[in-house]
């Protein structure tokens, strides 16, 4: 059965406890009694009890409330889990998993270097790899040239929280260092990359986004900052986030989409989207909670893997929602993504729900063999982006994909999103205590320091019974996977992207076209448990049937 995260004692019954402390809540109240006032807080939990059960069970409702006040005088550093956790691996038999096999790339055509190397802004990881490992450019050319143009288009775009340029020339000259002496540490090895500023480096402010954080330094550095150094890549800069991850709104100024600057660039892996797509950095690392891969991967057009929860450690990075953080690459193209998880992926001792599942991708996979499903409900839908997505549909079925109509599971997800509200409430409950949410930017109904304090009327048991839904939810899912390999969705169809991320299924969102507004639109592939290979398999044959993930913002575009 699967182990509910966080039962967060703050949480439990707290709606009570607004009643129960009289005029600093509701002080047109001030004379009621406290059973009065659990009647009333009855009726916004959509409860009612007797009034000889009030009075049974005041005396443990009070009790309840000293155990919190106890509980808040300890304060718990945002790193610090809950002791319980969540597997998206449900009760009864698993499909056989693939043998781990090393991973392997697409073939390249004969490369050369350009004649600039600015030239080289907007290649592939794929295609900077082979030119490192050939010695045709070096990793500190590449590494000068992106903090150049990170230097040059940051003050249109906001995307830039700090350079890393000392660090980054450092780590480059060991790169070519290395290389020279015939040491390659693979396709990352010299390769020049962007950090969402949710992750801690040593030496470098993580701010979170968040005007209370904007000057922490975090003596730590995060798993997947390590890992990608001990691949050879090079950190250029760390990039903007959604404050506490969310939208495109941090301390700074608004991060822009390079295709249309008078727009966000959706978020909370704002940043790292936006440098991305205009040619800023080779690759970035984002996170997702509910969308925050997705959306800016839409907006800006690039291609965004969220992995499978529990596929990459989050240790060192900030925490939002335990049940459902995850971290994943945004880059230019589907391999590039499968290259990123690869140096990226797996157990590190420190994140416990992260676990060592095999990645053997290949590029060579054959589309005609895969059970692709559709979710032909949600394609048939009225939606902006709908004959975009039905020419997708169209190239697929051109490719010889026989697709099998699917249906998502029918219960009611749209319902369980306050258990990501309820987790984030915890995580930074000192901050609704001591009001430190009164710092953030945004102060509106659909932002933090609101979802915040509503949070704090969720009773537990609610937040229990949301996640035993949960658990059903993902039983469907599997389900659904024992009959397909990967399905497509529209990228905002339905409930599917609250239901992958509760879920922990992976997804990869690309290009598919351009709106009337000249701004990118996208599709969404989903891939079952730990399967990411198939998954970009199937991503990248159709990517590698169309041209759209080529197509650059004009405004950052190199001139040749």
């Amino acid at each position: 059965m699967m182990r509910i995260v966080i039962i967060a004692l703050s949480i439990t019954l707290a709606i009570m406890i607004g009643f129960f402390v009289g005029a600093r809540f509701f002080p047109f109240e001030a004379g009621l009694s406290d059973t009065q006032r659990m009647a009333a807080a009855e009726k916004l939990m959509g409860m009612s009890f007797t009034d000889e059960e009030r009075e049974l069970a005041l005396e443990d409702v009070l009790e309840n409330r000293r155990h919190y006040g106890k509980i808040r005088q300890v304060s718990i550093p945002n790193p610090v889990p809950p002791a319980l956790e969540f597997n998206p691996v449900v009760a009864g038999p698993e499909k056989t998993p693939p043998a781990d096999v090393p991973l392997q790339m697409s073939t390249l055509p004969d490369l050369t270097r350009p004649g600039e190397i600015e030239e080289l802004a907007f290649a592939t990881v794929r295609e900077l790899a082979e030119r490192i490992r050939t010695r045709q450019v070096t990793s500190e050319e590449l590494t000068r040239m992106y903090l150049d143009r990170l230097k040059r288009y940051d003050p249109e775009l906001h995307c830039v929280i700090s350079l890393t340029e000392n660090l980054a020339l450092e780590q480059a000259r060991r790169a070519d260092q290395e290389i020279a002496q015939g040491i390659y540490r693979g396709p990352l090895h010299g390769v020049p990359y962007g950090l969402k500023d949710l992750f801690a480096v040593r030496g470098t402010k993580t701010t979170w986004g968040a005007k209370p954080y904007q000057d922490q330094v975090i003596n730590q550095d995060a798993t997947v900052f390590r890992r990608l150094s001990d691949a050879g890549a090079v950190l250029v800069a760390k990039l903007s986030s959604g404050a506490l991850a969310w939208g495109d709104v941090w301390y700074g100024e608004k991060t822009r989409n390079p295709w249309d600057t008078q727009q966000g660039s959706s978020g909370s892996s704002a940043g790292p989207a936006s440098a991305t797509a205009a040619g800023l950095v080779a690759f970035a690392i984002g996170t997702e909670t509910w969308g925050s891969i997705v959306s800016p991967s839409t907006r800006c057009g690039t291609t965004g893997l969220r992995p499978t929860f529990g596929r990459v450690s989050r240790a060192g990075g900030m925490n939002l929602a335990w049940s459902m953080d995850k971290v994943g690459p945004i880059c230019r193209a589907v391999e590039d993504c499968a290259l990123v998880l690869d140096a990226i992926r797996g157990a590190d001792g420190f994140d416990r729900e992260v676990v060592d599942r095999p990645f053997p991708y290949t590029p060579s996979v054959e589309l005609k063999s895969l059970r692709i499903g559709y979710v032909k409900k949600l394609f048939e839908a009225d939606y902006d982006n709908r004959p975009y997505d039905e020419a997708t549909l169209s190239k697929l079925r051109d490719m010889g994909v026989q697709l099998v109509e699917i249906e998502l599971p029918d219960l009611p997800v749209g319902d369980l999103a306050f258990i990501l509200n309820a987790e984030a409430a915890a995580a930074f409950d000192e901050m609704t205590r001591f009001n430190l949410d009164d710092q953030l930017v945004r102060q509106v109904r659909m932002a933090w320091p609101n979802v915040f304090r509503t949070a704090r009327y969720i009773p537990a048991v609610e937040y229990i019974q949301a996640n035993r839904l949960r658990y059903l939810v993902m039983e469907r899912m599997k389900d659904l996977f024992a009959g397909i390999d990967v399905y497509i969705v529209p990228t905002y169809g339905g409930d599917n992207l609250l239901m992958n991320n509760l879920t922990g299924h992976p997804a990869v969102v690309l290009p598919n076209g351009f709106d009337d507004k000249s701004h990118p639109v996208s599709i969404c592939f989903v891939g079952d448990l730990y399967d990411e290979a198939t998954l970009l398999a199937a991503a990248k044959a159709y990517q590698d049937a169309t041209s759209f993930h080529q197509q650059r913002p004009a405004r950052f575009a190199v001139s040749r």
